[in-house]
């Protein structure tokens, strides 16, 4: 069964930086739509920042400017390249993508376990 396997989260300080990666653990046969979500205890799971399948970028305005996501076709990776964190960061960060496993599979939505993301003041 495929699955998204995300990698990259852990604790940082304010004003540091971290780079998530996302990638299936398996060949696949195609991939579009990916992106990263967030959700801080008692919050609800909000986007942070999508590629749509055209390749058009959406972020959320509490990342603008600090947040760059980003996708490697050739490897079917998507990065959440984090800078400037602040503690109102800290949440797990989930990556979504929209997804073929192989040519008889219809697309689905995928979404990785989630990583944890802290930022300590």
């Amino acid at each position: 069964q495929v699955q998204l396997v995300e990698s990259g989260g852990g604790l940082v300080q304010p004003g540091g930086s971290l780079r998530l990666s996302c990638a299936p653990s398996e060949s696949i046969f195609s991939i579009n739509a990916m992106g990263w979500y967030r959700q801080a205890p008692g919050k609800q799971r909000d986007l942070v920042a999508a590629i749509g399948s055209g390749g058009e970028l959406n972020y959320s305005d509490s990342v603008k400017g600090r947040f760059t996501i980003s996708r490697d076709n050739a490897k079917n990776t998507l990065y959440l390249q984090m800078n400037s964190l602040k503690p109102e960061d800290t949440a797990v960060y989930y990556c979504k993508a929209r997804l073929q496993p192989s040519y008889r599979d219809y697309y689905q939505i995928y979404w990785g376990q989630g990583t944890q993301v802290t930022v300590s003041s």
